[in-house]
């Protein structure tokens, strides 16, 4: 099973919880909480447009990997993180 960080940034009790994943460009999701901003569909439909497109899934990477990349170590300091699995029904597309 592949699994992606994503990067949560919660503003608190008056805003949306947005998430974000470094190694998914463009694969956002968002919720009036964080459990309801971390359901996995966001990641199945960005898995099933890429299969449906004829692209590959991209590999993630590690959290030290992560850290390492000038473009998301300030975001791993600064926001919360959480690892989030690919469903295997969206994986079994690949």
């Amino acid at each position: 099973m592949a699994h992606y960080v994503a990067i949560i940034e919660d503003a608190g009790p008056d805003h949306a919880v947005g998430v974000w994943f470094p190694d998914l460009p463009g694969c956002i999701s968002g919720g009036d909480d964080i459990d309801e901003a971390l359901r996995p569909e966001a990641l199945e439909l960005y898995a099933q447009d890429l299969v449906e497109d004829g692209r590959p899934l991209p590999q993630p990477r590690t959290l030290t990997e992560l850290k390492a990349d000038p473009d998301v170590a300030d975001d791993l300091r600064n926001y919360m993180v959480a690892l989030i699995e690919l469903p295997a029904r969206a994986h079994a597309a690949e």
